[in-house]
């Protein structure tokens, strides 16, 4: 992975940042490209809002990337260019947690702060056998103060890499691989047989399931799109046309609704094709989406907030991802 070993705190930040929420094999391209593209925090600092969220497109969580843009230019503007080189400096960046700054003030300036990511916690829990929740209160604070107490001052970037990797190695969530493990004769969870039990967890995830039905709304070869704002999921991307339901609902069911009514007024429109179902997963959230093409011939509606953009330069817009890959699959403009 091109970010192991590296030492230039602006590129270990980009990699955790870009990590955050995201399996490695995703992940790996977008750092390739930002760095490509942005290889200092001054040309981060200075790109354009949507050409850098552009470039995000398709990684999620999109709070980390309008965190990343306001943490670049702090570092640009407070810092001229330069990382801040002490933990309490990286750690009052925006969107920067305990964890990433203690990431990169012991990879980049070798500073003895221990990193406590998924790996670092269900190692510490199996091998000294703990069964405090690591989500709780007093979880955290167990593992936060054990590793510290583990952490060599002399070399805590080694340790800490060692640490991770070894647990998503060795000691992984699913089928960790204790019988060749060097550290099995020490491991208290091995030797008692608790090592699936650990670590523990007392929150479960709820998943909330949406039904989002996209309307296409052609007219002249342009089509309405706007910005999505507020808390809500996919905040600062671009969407179509947008009639949330609360259940699954058919195409005629939708077109007689008075939501339906409302936003299109009495303009006459034809519909073209409307796509099958699809389905995104969130970590939080399943989403499920229709496309409807609407071809309007005389007029379209009057809508706050939309604008009607080209056919040909909807690839200068960031959508999510489900709206991606259906631009795509109907060679639509994005490359």
């Amino acid at each position: 992975m091109p970010w192991k070993g590296e030492k230039d705190p602006y590129r270990i930040w980009l990699s955790e940042i870009i990590l955050q929420q995201t399996r490695v094999e995703q992940g790996w391209p977008y750092y390739e490209r930002f760095t490509s593209q942005y290889p200092t925090v001054i040309k981060l600092a200075a790109a354009a809002d949507e050409e850098v969220f552009r470039l995000w497109q398709g990684l999620g969580y999109y709070a980390r990337c309008k965190n990343m843009l306001a943490a670049a230019r702090e570092v640009a503007s407070v810092y001229n260019g330069k990382f801040p080189d002490t933990y309490e400096g990286i750690v009052s960046l925006k969107g920067v947690g305990a964890y990433t700054a203690a990431a990169i003030a012991s990879f980049a300036f070798n500073l003895p702060h221990a990193v406590l990511d998924g790996n670092v916690y269900r190692v510490l829990a199996r091998y000294f056998n703990i069964d405090t929740p690591i989500d709780s209160t007093a979880g955290k604070k167990l593992f936060t103060a054990l590793a510290a107490e583990m952490l060599p001052a002399k070399e805590p970037a080694t340790f800490n890499q060692s640490i991770m990797d070894f647990g998503a190695v060795v000691c992984k969530p699913q089928s960790p691989d204790c019988p060749r493990c060097p550290l099995n004769s020490h491991c208290e969870a091995y030797s008692v047989g608790t090592v699936a039990e650990l670590p523990v967890k007392t929150k479960k995830l709820k998943i909330k399931t949406r039904y989002f039905n996209y309307l296409f709304m052609e007219h002249k070869g342009h089509v309405y799109i706007r910005k999505r704002t507020g808390k809500d999921i996919w905040q600062n991307l671009h969407e179509l046309v947008l009639l949330e339901t609360p259940a699954e609902t058919g195409v005629d069911e939708l077109t007689a609704s008075p939501a339906f009514e409302k936003l299109l007024g009495k303009e006459t429109y034809k519909i073209t094709r409307v796509s099958p179902l699809l389905k995104q997963q969130l970590t939080h959230q399943t989403i499920y989406a229709r496309f409807i093409h609407l071809r309007f011939e005389k007029g379209v509606p009057q809508l706050d907030d939309w604008m009607a953009v080209p056919l040909d330069k909807l690839h200068l817009y960031a959508f999510p991802k489900t709206i991606i890959s259906y631009l795509q699959s109907e060679q639509l403009a994005l490359d």
